[in-house]
């Protein structure tokens, strides 16, 4: 493709020939190579623009800035924003592939990631192929590829959705983080639907968001690039969020103002199988039941179902979705013979912990017990609330290994028992995580609910700088299988 191609629309001086033919478009100048288009970004601790020079001596037909830089003979295209030039750019070099499908971008603190995958199963159940991009990966029919990122950068953006398009995907449902949304990287995507789930503090401070007032206006701007926005209407936040809205507006919650309502809520309890109940109303008028644990479950099925009601499918594809999705590391039940449970999440703090097993909680088992460890070189103080959390709220709390990274794993949990022990709960040690899941299922009883807590998603534990492959699903099988 043309550089001059790649460039329409795009405010920017050129400095060279721009109907020169681009190879490949790059933001990482070690994978330049001859024809490239290397695209300079500012992050917060690299500016790859002091590597243009760099760049251009391997090769690059052009280089993309947004400040006079070294570049050879290698033609300089200069942007008031990189970030915002690579959205465009990367747009263009892959074809404006969001064109080709219904996109919906989910942003909120919580439930971005089930939400998304609620939608993919109740699409898929009505015959919608759909793919994903966000926590867990970037999924394109039965593949998941693994991203750095809840959104990545926008270059990547344009390539999984290019995927999508190519493998017959309908639809394509992003989590549109708000740091995601703040780099521009699902910049030139125009969305069909735009989804808030709710807002808390977060991502304040250090390399994120300088205040919760930038926060709730990085979310804001979806809104402001889709053509309807769907809000939660019992979050008191949501009018901040959709302040300065330009797309038509619906919601959804238990509130009686809510164009979807839910009511009637009710556990669902039986082992191997926890979920809640509900009834809805408003647009649509039946009940569902959602195969996730807790009232939050709830807001996150309406969610999904305010969306899919904006497509061809039916009741049927609606129960069916929600009573069968299942998102990798996010309170998924794992089959195990025996009247017990056991779930996997990705709880790693003291909060996802809380609400965790606060939910768990609710559904009143024999015993419930909580295996977890902690991150290794992060804050300590996070240990000790871990500790003193399962202390409380679990009947038996493992403790074993996490990413213990460059610390020892008895020192990790060692602090993890300072917390513990301002409790009554009691505890067993045991570091080996594979030998701390396979102690949880050899001494199981008939109704206890069992989390292994803190690697969700995950398939590696990080040991002195090394990630060994450890998944949470093959320790379970290889126990079953006596492997263990």
């Amino acid at each position: 493709m043309l550089l001059k191609n790649l460039l329409e629309g795009l405010p920017c001086t050129c400095t060279g020939p721009t109907d020169v033919e681009i190879e490949d478009v790059v933001y990482d100048s070690r994978k330049v190579k001859k024809g490239s288009l290397f695209i300079c970004l500012r992050g917060s601790s690299v500016d790859s623009h002091q590597y243009a020079g760099r760049a251009a001596s391997a090769g690059a037909a052009a280089v993309v800035a947004q400040r006079p830089v070294e570049h050879g003979g290698s033609t300089l295209v200069l942007v008031r924003d990189t970030r915002t030039a690579m959205a465009a750019i990367s747009a263009a070099w892959f074809g404006h592939p969001a064109e080709r499908m219904t996109v919906v971008g989910i942003t909120g603190t919580k439930g971005k990631t089930t939400v998304s995958y609620m939608i993919r199963s109740i699409l898929e159940a009505g015959g919608i192929k759909t793919g994903i991009i966000g926590t867990i990966g970037a999924v394109v029919g039965g593949k998941v590829i693994q991203t750095d990122n809840t959104t990545p950068e926008s270059y990547d953006v344009q390539k999984y959705l290019r995927m999508m398009a190519d493998a017959g995907c309908k639809a394509a449902v992003l989590e549109a983080s708000s740091i995601g949304i703040r780099d521009h990287r699902v910049d030139g995507i125009v969305f069909d639907y735009g989804l808030f789930t709710n807002f808390s503090p977060d991502h304040i401070g250090g390399n994120e968001h300088k205040s919760i007032k930038e926060y709730m206006q990085c979310k804001s701007l979806l809104f402001r690039r889709c053509k309807t926005g769907i809000f939660n209407i019992d979050d008191p936040n949501w009018q901040g969020v959709a302040a300065g809205h330009t797309c038509a507006v619906e919601t959804y919650g238990f509130s009686r103002k809510a164009r979807l309502r839910a009511s009637g809520e009710k556990l669902i309890s039986r082992p191997g199988y926890l979920g809640v109940h509900f009834e809805m109303d408003g647009r649509a008028k039946y009940g569902v039941d959602v195969c996730i644990p807790g009232r939050f479950s709830i807001y996150n099925a309406l969610a999904a179902a305010a969306v899919c009601l904006h497509f061809p499918v039916g009741e049927d594809a609606v129960r069916t979705g929600l009573n069968t999705v299942r998102v990798k590391g996010r309170v998924e039940p794992v089959s195990v013979p025996g009247n017990y449970t056991l779930l996997i999440d990705y709880a790693h703090n003291a909060l996802s912990m809380e609400n965790i097993l606060e939910t768990l909680r609710e559904y009143q088992p024999h015993r419930l017990i909580c295996l977890f460890g902690a991150g290794g070189n992060r804050d300590r103080s996070r240990r000790f609330e871990m500790g003193e959390v399962s202390g409380r709220l679990a009947d038996l709390s493992v403790i074993t290994a996490d990413n213990s990274r460059f610390e020892d794993v008895m020192d990790i949990i060692a602090d993890i028992k300072v917390g513990i022990a301002k409790t009554t709960g009691k505890y067993v040690v045991i570091p080996d995580r594979k030998q701390a899941i396979k102690y949880c299922m050899e001494n199981a009883q008939d109704g206890d609910i069992i989390v292994l807590a803190g690697k969700g998603h995950e398939d590696y534990q990080e040991i002195k700088g090394v990630k060994y492959h450890l998944d949470e699903r093959e320790v379970v099988a290889d126990v079953l299988a006596g492997r263990l």
